[in-house]
């Protein structure tokens, strides 16, 4: 239930001891916040383990407000100092975390979380730019199989369309040339990436993409104003997907349409060498897993769609293989995703050296079926899209 009106909210979800503040929070007296005060009060009495105070969306708090709920805060430390309170910012809101670690390191029962670092764990694994041109390798070849499919999900010319994770914007380009939207908002939260976008969309005279940096999971995008909303390759590397789902049903219109794509990794198949290559790929999903990631998502896609709310659900599924365009092409995302699971992410996780070995030579055999003239390789994506009801 939310208690006070615009400019500010606040609520209490108790299924995950959760109070979420959103808005505007800028009393000239603590007086004037005396409802939402209490239920904050209140919430954290009742309530133990650990009570997250979500502020990712509090895009304005004065001193007056601030004070107010810090003395609540802190005396509810101090009184039960077992019970831990873990406050989530958002780097989105660049004032949020400097301010509430000022106070967390007067509490020792008191954290903050960057909602960015903590939630969305498989970041640091792609920002880096030597990896930028295999995404945008990775988008050609997707392409292909998708602007035949999206006519089919609903979209065409003339929508207001966001395109929210949009990573490195080169999706979001298509789409604006093939589809002609009267409005495109690209959201990531990654300043790297976004960069990068805005540079390419100048570097080729692409007018009309409004790229925007936000947190995919509380954005700070009005309800109920896009016809047509994607989300690409991006709930499978987040831990809790039904929040970014809440997100897309929430700014999608009443009759539009959110269009998601997730992998199954396991699935990934090649010939010859076909048992090395699917070994590698059951052990890329665990791995994955071991990083609250989800790289087995595709097949999943209708029932969160329909968990979320929408309905007139439609499912498609397409290997992306070694015979769409250039091998080479194929071959050189297998290497790069050799580089990142069998180096990076293997070796964070702790995996002796002949683990690595034999899950980098899966790889390898993926690489040598994509090139050998009579080779086979692919890699499975699912396609899927609900409405949201009128």
């Amino acid at each position: 239930m939310s208690l006070l009106p615009l400019p500010f909210t606040v609520h209490f979800d108790p299924t995950n001891q959760e109070l979420l503040l959103s808005g505007k929070m800028r009393p000239e007296s603590a007086a004037e916040i005396t409802d939402a005060l209490k239920l904050v009060q209140q919430s954290l009495e009742k309530y133990s383990g650990v009570v997250y105070v979500n502020v990712k969306r509090l895009t304005h708090i004065n001193m007056t407000a601030f004070a107010a709920l810090a003395d609540i805060l802190a005396a509810s430390s101090r009184i039960r100092p077992e019970r831990k309170i873990v406050i989530i910012t958002s780097s989105v809101v660049a004032w949020s975390t400097s301010l509430f670690q000022t106070l967390a390191a007067s509490q020792p029962s008191l954290s903050v979380e960057v909602y960015d670092s903590a939630f969305y764990p498989g970041q640091s694994f792609v920002e880096d730019e030597t990896f930028i041109p295999i995404l945008r390798t990775q988008t050609k070849m997707t392409w292909r199989h998708e602007r035949e499919l999206l006519p089919r999900h609903g979209l065409r010319s003339g929508l207001v369309i966001a395109d929210i994770c949009c990573g490195i914007g080169d999706f979001a380009a298509l789409v604006q040339r093939e589809f002609k939207p009267a409005r495109l908002v690209a959201l990531d939260h990654s300043v790297r990436s976004l960069e990068y976008a805005r540079r390419v969309a100048a570097d080729f005279d692409l007018q009309g993409i409004e790229y925007t940096y936000g947190d995919a999971s509380q954005m700070l995008l009005r309800d109920n104003q896009f016809d047509f909303v994607t989300c690409r390759h991006s709930l499978q590397i987040f831990n809790r997907p039904e929040m970014l789902l809440r997100e897309l049903y929430r700014i999608c219109k009443p009759g539009g349409r959110v269009y998601i794509t997730n992998e199954k990794n396991s699935h990934c198949l090649g010939e010859p060498h076909a048992e090395s290559i699917k070994w590698t790929y059951e052990e890329v999903a665990k791995l994955f897993k071991h990083f609250d990631m989800d790289v087995e998502m595709g097949p999943k896609s209708r029932h969160l769609l329909a968990d979320a709310g929408f309905d007139s659900i439609k499912v498609d599924s397409f290997m992306v293989t070694n015979l769409d365009g250039d091998p080479q092409d194929f071959a050189d995302i297998i290497e790069a995703w050799e580089n990142v699971y069998a180096g990076e992410m293997a070796v964070r996780r702790g995996d002796s050296s002949d683990f690595i070995r034999r899950f980098r030579q899966g790889f390898k055999d993926h690489v040598f079926a994509a090139l050998h003239p009579k080779g086979y390789a692919g890699w499975p994506i699912w396609a899927a899209s609900g409405r949201k009801p009128l």
